[in-house]
């Protein structure tokens, strides 16, 4: 097994516990984690949604079969969280790399703001 092997392996561990504590929301650790691991900002973006697609559905399935939530609550968020990520996926390529970093970073800033001030 090579070095990116390996980084990849405890990338994705990481990202399996984060989405499994803090929903999608764990991207926001694994976009970074990603790039580290070599990829250009842009696929990391699209890999971290393909990676925590499969997690969010186990997680989402584990939570269902506990009683966390009913599926009523899905369908209120579910078609425009669709549309969303469809107009996301047209845009995220056009966007450049800098200016992908820089939005990332605000949206960062912007979480933990409202993290530490609730």
């Amino acid at each position: 097994m090579n070095k990116r092997q390996l980084s990849g392996g405890a990338a994705g561990l990481i990202a399996g516990v984060l989405n499994g504590l803090l929903g999608a929301g764990g991207g926001t650790v694994v976009v970074p984690m990603l790039e580290k691991c070599g990829l250009p900002p842009q696929r990391a973006h699209a890999t971290s949604i393909a990676v925590i697609v499969p997690l969010c559905v186990l997680s989402a399935v584990w939570y269902l079969k506990n009683g966390n939530f009913s599926l009523n609550d899905l369908w209120i968020y579910v078609p425009a969280g669709l549309g969303g990520a469809y107009v996301a996926s047209l845009v995220l390529p056009k966007i450049p790399a800098k200016l992908l970093r820089r939005i990332f970073g605000a949206f960062l800033l912007y979480a933990a703001f409202r993290l530490l001030t609730r």
